[in-house]
């Protein structure tokens, strides 16, 4: 099984000296996603929860809804290195019966990077028109201001991988009241977020619909679609959203906010999710202070 993070040589320099140490980093490894059988995808990820990675991916892609729909997960015993031993590079996921095949074409067996995927337009149009839950349609969910400041610290705390490496994104799962439920990390950050999409399909919990996604990076076209999909009605990131992923969001109800940090945040999408009376109460205080 491959290994989360591997150990390297390094030439440190500090301070106009030298030495030579061991360095801990990430594993990055490609994952072959296949559909009853056949081809459809291949990311660069870190090794783990791969399971989940597969399954999470084909929710966002529309062909699973439950965990009903998938009738086995399996690493391939034919994914081999040189020695003969299986890699656990290839995973098969096989679709319980009656569950519609997708077609699977060259269109669609893209090779996904680890920072970003394949969209446009039309992925824009087929999201609005193959989500399962649309987010408008959602029970409403608000939270304060106040309440998603907090988020991206706890979200830090909990990052276990990125303590030792520094080199992983993450993607935290949240309830209304600000309880971390969930948190995964990996070298790309859709694919973070789909293995807490697809622990959630496994475990019966979509659509997660009283949910706050946090990513720890930018948020994209291809993110805010995985959050569409799954049911999730807030997205929030700690850098910068793309224009295509504010189009979705504003298209779809999705409620999205960028550049979450500390106390200040930009809402693009879906303010009427957040309560901002914690924001104008701030905004109120003195600057010097309440005296006494």
């Amino acid at each position: 099984m491959g290994r989360v993070t591997e150990r390297r040589r390094v030439l440190r320099i500090r301070d106009g000296g030298t030495s030579t140490r061991p360095d801990t980093l990430v594993a990055e490894e490609p994952l072959e996603i296949r559909l009853n059988g056949e081809p459809l995808a291949i990311t660069m990820r870190t090794p783990g929860d791969d399971f989940a990675l597969a399954a999470g991916f084909l929710v966002s892609e529309g062909v699973l809804g439950s965990a009903e729909d998938v009738a086995n997960i399996a690493y391939c015993a034919g994914a081999v290195d040189g020695g003969g031993a299986n890699t656990y590079n290839i995973v098969d996921v096989r679709l319980a019966q009656g569950v519609p095949v997708p077609e699977v074409s060259l269109e669609r067996n893209v090779y996904t990077t680890s920072s970003c995927g394949l969209c446009g337009k039309a992925s824009l149009d087929a999201v609005r028109t193959t989500a399962r839950w649309p987010v408008f349609d959602l029970p409403p969910v608000r939270v304060t201001s106040g309440l998603l400041a907090a988020l991206p610290d706890r979200l830090r705390a909990a990052q276990r991988v990125f303590e030792r490496t520094g080199g992983l994104h993450a993607a935290g799962l949240f309830s209304p009241e600000g309880r971390l439920l969930d948190v995964r990390e990996d070298v790309g950050r859709h694919n973070a977020v789909d293995k807490l999409v697809g622990h959630a399909l496994r475990s019966g919990d979509l659509p997660l619909s009283r949910s706050i996604l946090l990513v720890s990076g930018r948020a994209s076209f291809e993110l805010a679609q995985k959050a569409v999909m799954a049911g999730i009605p807030l997205l929030a990131a700690v850098s910068a959203p793309s224009s295509l992923a504010v189009d979705l969001a504003s298209d779809t109800g999705l409620t999205l906010v960028g550049f979450l940090r500390g106390a200040s945040m930009n809402v693009y999408t879906g303010e009427q999710r957040i309560d901002l009376r914690s924001a104008a109460g701030r905004a109120r205080q003195p600057e010097g202070g309440v005296s006494g």
